[in-house]
């Protein structure tokens, strides 16, 4: 009797996080986001003198660069890893995102807001304009 060949057992499909887990993870990072400013806030004011220049760059850090540093550095914000997704890169979907490109990723994302999330719906790997443009992917962890 013949013995039956052995097929390679295929890869488990990749389950992409849809609109409303990603508007989840954005809404809790504003909140994040809030609540350092609010600390940074109550912060200076424990000094006498903090210079305008200060307390911009520390606006800056915080409203700028906190999703650009989160993803690149750690592959997900703090609202994404309260979703269960990550931001990644690659063949492999393995990579995280460099910090240069994760930059462009979050200003595109800003200046197209809810805009840029119009395309998940509509690609079979549900990125949004901001993945598309720097070739990032966002997936569960």
């Amino acid at each position: 009797m013949e013995e039956p060949i052995l097929s390679v057992p295929e890869v488990a499909a990749i389950n992409y996080p849809g609109v409303s887990e990603r508007v989840k993870a954005t809404v809790m990072d504003s909140m994040v986001i809030v609540f350092m400013i609010i600390g940074a806030t109550y912060l200076f004011e424990q000094f006498d003198d903090v210079s305008a220049t200060v307390r911009t760059a520390a606006f800056v850090f915080i409203f700028g660069l906190y999703d650009p540093v989160m993803t690149s550095v750690f592959g997900a914000t703090l609202g994404h890893r309260s979703m269960g997704i990550r931001v990644s890169k690659g063949s492999d979907h393995q990579q995280k995102i460099a910090f240069p490109l994760a930059v462009v990723r979050y200003v595109i994302k800003a200046l197209l807001g809810w805009l840029s999330l119009l395309t998940v719906g509509s690609s079979k790997d549900k990125r949004a304009i901001h993945d598309m443009a720097v070739g990032s992917v966002v997936l569960y962890r």
